[in-house]
């Protein structure tokens, strides 16, 4: 299989003070080394993504960049044994998207542990209507079944619930028989979070207790919290007897306003989510979740797609938390 001499991709550049994130075209030559050519068929928008764009320097080490931390497609070229020419493949983590060029590119180049091979039933749009952050969720949900959580022990908070890591984790805990409470800041979108699953919608404020009372009354079971900052310190001192929190996003702040007494007096558990280099054994295992038992319905009304020139106004507008659920990105119009 052979490659066009030109392709298109996103690029992050900056010139002076400003930074600019522009369609530009690119060759094979300038993409990094690697053992294994994908064509990417979709990738998609996250957080991580939105702050690449803008050159953040917490997420990109070197300008000019390519962000896109995930990507699925078909292998073009391979040196290793275990990939050859049209396997189906994903992309999610390491450093795709942040220490190298990522998704957001009609190919790209990485290294043959990166990749892991797309799962039997799953389309390439469907992987990235998961992504990293379906892929995220599904370890939040894992963490907290892994604790023996089942859904008769009471109610799972979610925060962030129409970010791509919340909305999918009320999904997946709606389908294995949890009574999902999600805290948003978005009461328009409460009916499309009833859609998904969510027994309970109830404001961000809710989860935001500024009293500084060690222990509160309890309301959760588990959580999976997207937020951290105090958002994190009230559930923690909101859990059940021998709860868990799957903790996985800063949004809100990096420190945690809390005291001993959760994990002492009630036996919580904090665990903390991490994806970009979760080992090999699980990953693999959580994809065939998502593909198999743990297959979220109707994933294509989960996600709108948009193409690379589409990316920097909705960049914009995640950082300003107006957008909803998955967007998949399309290198190749």
């Amino acid at each position: 299989m052979t490659i066009p001499e030109a392709f298109s991709c996103l690029m992050v550049r900056r010139e002076g003070d400003r930074v600019s994130c522009d369609v530009e075209s690119i060759g094979d030559g300038d993409l990094p080394p690697g053992d294994v050519l994908i064509e990417v068929a979709a990738s998609s928008l996250n957080y991580k993504d939105a702050l690449a764009c803008q050159g953040h320097p917490g997420v990109v080490r070197n300008l000019p960049h390519v962000p896109g931390i995930d990507c699925a497609g078909q292998v073009v070229d391979s040196q290793s044994a275990e990939y050859k020419p049209g396997d189906a493949v994903l992309v999610t983590g390491y450093e795709l998207g942040a220490g190298s060029w990522g998704g957001y590119s009609a190919y790209v180049r990485v290294p043959a542990e990166w990749v892991v091979p797309l799962p039997q039933g799953l389309s390439a749009e469907e992987a990235m209507t998961y992504g990293t952050a379906g892929f995220t969720a599904a370890q939040c949900v894992s963490a907290i079944r892994h604790h023996g959580i089942e859904p008769d022990a009471g109610p799972v908070l979610v925060t962030g619930a129409t970010g791509g890591v919340g909305s999918l984790s009320i999904a997946l805990l709606a389908k294995l028989g949890y009574q999902v409470e999600a805290a948003t800041g978005k009461p328009e979108q409460a009916e499309l979070l009833r859609q998904l699953g969510a027994a309970e919608i109830i404001a961000r404020e809710d989860v935001d207790d500024r009293s500084g009372k060690p222990l509160l009354a309890t309301r959760w079971s588990a959580a999976v919290d997207t937020v951290g900052g105090n958002t994190l310190g009230t559930i923690l001192r909101s859990l059940k007897y021998r709860g868990c929190v799957a903790a996985c996003g800063l949004v809100g702040g990096d420190d945690l306003p809390t005291s001993v007494y959760p994990f002492i007096l009630r036996g919580e558990t904090l665990v903390g989510i991490d994806s970009a280099k979760c080992p090999r054994e699980p990953r693999l295992r959580i994809w065939q979740l998502l593909a198999g038992d743990w297959r979220v319905e109707g994933l294509s009304t989960l996600a709108r797609s948009i193409s690379l020139a589409e990316i920097s106004g909705e960049v914009d507008a995640m950082l300003a938390g107006q957008t909803f659920g998955r967007i998949l990105v399309r290198p190749i119009a």
